[in-house]
């Protein structure tokens, strides 16, 4: 599994040295640890860390309460808040790579742009972009957002063939230049609009193509900053198929399909998709992209959220580009301060409520259990309907290895919930209609410590702060993995892009959090999933188009996965199969030297390879004349002329594999790149010919890569990477080879 960052504020310890004082505490800054990686039998990586503060922290004071978060699952290392002597006595010691601080920021609310190096005063080809269309199948958009304002804009380009049918209280404008919407027949009260009522469509619009638009936040002053998306003077074509209650039915994404199609749009994105992977031809979304592909359209979609469990991703068809999350250099932590001055961190809630340091009464929630329906174990883990209401009003309570869920619902009419839980730090923050804080089980056992102890325990919750994330970008731990469950040997997902907690606009009816209970309202929300990644490669997507017209979808795809961002290994243990060619680079897609182009006749021909009649294959391409398989054709699916290259062997034994590959020179004219592959000792890549020459742009040549595995691995999955470069481009495409079944 991918690395979780793991709260250490307040580990338990058996150290009975007086609690660190507020004030002294903040005067401390918080700083970063780099360490060398430790491997040894029986090495503990938090009792390091714990052994490292103890010899440098002034005598009295406890390491448990400095320690802030443990980063032992990827690169050696920890943070913690020191004073300046004290940091510079760690930077001393033997193993350290690096001390360096930790600052808290006010970021910009689109971070992931900027993460990305993707900044507002990038070049841009302005005309073009404005006649950028993006198709958005989602859940509607509020058109009154000023995300889609269209002060500035002209009318809507000539090519522009759609409508604005928006229905009920549903206007169009230069901006947002087509609404449609498909209403799910079973459910007939729903209201006839593509006016988003959710929040998830608004959301992922403003993110690929949303206005920007300065000095906004969340729960004023959260995220602070501009938010704007990827190519915010394009146009956006809504195509509402999600309804509250009522899903989003295949009928009405194939129908958002063909409208979007026949309409214009130039980029499709859709965050949306299946519990799992699905046979082509009854997947509505990869039946929907072959025809936006044969229209000169790419698609982009969500992977899914099903991970980390292999081959959960249910993006994996060959002509879209199937998009994991990622986490950005931004998390939010939350502190509880007790009443004796003792702070904990906490995190995994985004919590805008703020307490201004009042403090309140503090109750454990076993304190407070109707024993004449519930258990005290059920009422330490606010188990629904477990609590007394009055004895818990207007009180702070801590609910012990609780789910969210149960003490989202259990608790009423309270001041704020700590909820206690044996692994509580998830690599992402929920949203809580409460003051909320999760701390891990030893800050709880120190909490009831502390009520146990205190004639009149208090506490009080602090607003939520975001701090820098120097493990970013890490693979989250929801995002779905491969392999490609129905086409083996085509790696899924293709790209990694930001999906972490991603502010953006937002319905103001729709809930700002998970829960029913919530009843707040606002312009912006901060979400997380797949859902958020995928409009961040669609508005790429678009920003590329607009410098390259006329470039095909497996051409704007190859640029965005050939130019992606190596991604750390040892924080993705899932290697390819979590971040596939790498992490979304913006700025260098618009020039990746060489692009891997693949047309209809090469998508039949691997649908062929796997078993697919020409009839099944016509449920898949429409009947057009190349829908049938050629006579005695014997290729395989790993000669699909793809950006990426893998193949599935049945056994851990000497294997040989032979990827055929042709790419097209989009760099310069006159250009001689040569190929350098990085692979492990279980594997020999070998490329012929190792150096191509062109002497013209758009001029295709071609070359084979020879993997050979050798017999004495016991790994199941081996990973190298082919990289051809003239000296100005670099074009890098994963190799992997797996053990499993086709």
């Amino acid at each position: 599994m991918p690395i979780h960052s793991i709260d250490q504020a307040s580990v338990h310890s058996d150290d009975k040295s007086p609690s660190i004082s507020e004030s002294e505490y903040m005067k401390r800054g918080l700083h970063c640890v780099h360490g060398k990686t430790t491997e040894k039998s029986g090495y503990s990586p938090l009792d390091h860390y714990r052994s490292i503060l103890k010899d440098v922290l002034e005598e009295g004071l406890q390491s448990e309460q400095l320690l802030i978060r443990s980063y032992g699952r990827s690169f050696s290392g920890f943070a913690a808040k020191l004073t300046e002597k004290e940091q510079q006595k760690i930077a001393n010691m033997e193993g350290i790579v690096s001390v360096f601080p930790s600052v808290t920021l006010k970021l910009q609310t689109t971070r992931s742009w900027d993460f990305m190096g993707f900044v507002e005063n990038v070049n841009r080809v302005h005309t073009v972009e404005s006649n950028t269309i993006i198709g958005l199948i989602d859940t509607g958009v509020w058109p009154e957002s000023d995300s889609f304002n269209d002060e500035g804009f002209g009318p809507p380009p000539k090519k522009w063939k759609g409508v604005c049918n928006g229905g009920t209280n549903f206007t169009c404008n230069n901006k947002i230049i087509g609404a449609r919407y498909y209403l799910n027949p079973q459910f007939i009260d729903i209201v006839n609009s593509t006016r988003d009522t959710i929040g998830h469509g608004t959301h992922t619009s403003s993110t690929a193509a949303g206005n920007q638009v300065n000095h906004v936040s969340l729960f004023n002053g959260l995220a602070e900053g501009n938010a704007r998306g990827a190519v915010p003077l394009s146009r956006i074509a809504v195509y509402k198929v999600c309804w509250s209650g009522g899903g989003c039915p295949s009928h009405a994404v194939m129908a958002a399909f063909d409208d979007a199609i026949s309409d214009g749009v130039d980029i499709i994105s859709v965050s949306l998709g299946f519990a799992s992977a699905l046979n082509y031809t009854q997947d509505a979304t990869a039946i929907g992209a072959f025809h936006a592909m044969q229209h000169g359209i790419l698609t982009s979609n969500s992977a899914g959220n099903n991970g980390p469990s292999p081959f959960s991703t249910a993006s994996v068809a060959p002509w879209m580009i199937s998009v994991a999350a990622s986490t950005i250099d931004r998390q939010f932590v939350d502190k509880v301060v007790l009443g004796d001055n003792t702070t904990l961190t906490g995190n995994a809630i985004i919590n805008g409520f703020d307490l201004k340091g009042k403090m309140f009464p503090l109750i454990a929630a076993y304190q407070a259990v109707d024993l004449n329906s519930c258990s005290i174990e059920d009422g330490r883990k606010c188990v629904y309907d477990c609590l007394l209401a009055y004895k818990i009003k207007g009180k702070i309570v801590l609910c012990e290895n609780a789910t969210i869920i149960d003490a989202s619902e259990s608790v009423i009419d309270v001041a704020g919930v700590i909820i206690s839980q044996e692994t509580p730090f998830t690599d992402y923050a929920l949203n809580f209609p409460l003051p909320v804080s999760l701390v891990n089980i030893s800050q709880g056992e120190k909490i009831i410590s502390y009520i146990n102890t205190t004639k009149n325990p208090k506490a009080t919750i602090m607003k939520s702060e975001a701090v820098r994330d120097f493990s970013a970008p890490t693979v989250s731990s929801f995002s779905s993995r491969g392999p490609n469950l129905i086409t083996s040997d085509i790696l899924k997902p293709d790209i990694t892009a930001p999906g972490v907690e991603i502010f953006a606009a937002w319905s103001p009816v729709g809930l700002l959090s998970e829960f029913r209970s919530d009843v707040r309202s606002g312009k912006y929300n901060i979400i997380t999933g797949t859902s958020m990644a995928c409009p961040h490669v669609s508005g790429v997507a678009a920003y590329v188009k607009t410098f390259h017209p006329h470039w095909s979808p497996s051409a704007i795809k190859s640029a965005l996965m050939t130019t992606a961002s190596p991604m750390n290994v040892t924080r993705n243990p899932d290697r390819e199969f979590a971040y596939g060619a790498g992490h979304l680079n913006p700025m260098k897609a618009i020039d990746p030297g060489l692009v891997y182009e693949t047309f209809e006749d090469d998508y039949v021909k691997m649908l062929c390879s796997i078993g697919y009649t020409s009839e099944k294959i016509k449920l898949i391409t429409g009947n057009t004349s190349t829908s049938s398989c050629p006579p005695n054709f014997k290729g395989t699916a790993k000669d699909l002329n793809y950006p990426s290259m893998a193949i599935v062997i049945s056994s851990i034994v000497k294997k040989e594999a032979t990827f055929f590959r042709t790419v097209t020179n989009v760099g310069l004219a006159n250009s001689s790149y040569k190929a350098t592959v990085t692979s492990p000792s279980e594997m020999a890549v070998s490329v012929e010919p190792n150096v191509l020459s062109f002497n013209s742009l758009n001029e295709r040549q071609s070359f084979v890569v020879k993997v050979l595995v050798k017999a004495s691995t016991q790994q199941e999955v081996i990973s190298a990477s082919l990289v051809w470069s003239d000296g100005v481009h670099k074009v890098r495409s994963p190799i992997v080879v797996y053990y499993g079944k086709k």
